[in-house]
């Protein structure tokens, strides 16, 4: 059964950082390319940060230089950093795996992420 379960939301204060995290069971999570998205309310859900099977990474103009995306393969983990939040950073962020060539694709439940003071 194919499961990716996201943790390390909550409320933070302007400034301030989260560390998410979300966790695959059920697949090949070392071939798969990871992303993190968000859905603030209101808004269409949007692509914060990429990392593909290789390594690469790739961000959001709005995020760059404070969010990194990273993986563990060795945990089957994928992690987004995110430092200087900001109150328009607040939605709910949901990680995502990808294997385009075979079409398969899967989603988490979602992570709130609130930053106010």
């Amino acid at each position: 059964q194919v499961r990716l379960v996201e943790s390390g939301g909550g409320l933070v204060q302007p400034g301030g950082s989260l560390r998410l995290s979300c966790a695959a069971s059920g697949f090949t999570f070392s071939r798969y390319a990871l992303r993190w998205y968000r859905q603030a309310p209101g808004k269409e859900r949007e692509l914060v940060a990429t990392i593909t099977s290789a390594g690469s990474t790739n961000y959001a103009d709005s995020v760059k230089g404070r969010f990194t995306i990273s993986r563990d393969n060795a945990k089957n983990t994928v992690y987004l950093q995110m430092n200087s939040l900001k109150p328009e950073d607040t939605a709910v962020y949901y990680c995502n795996a990808d294997w385009a060539d075979l079409k398969l694709n899967y989603w988490g439940q979602g992570t709130q992420v609130t930053v106010s003071s």
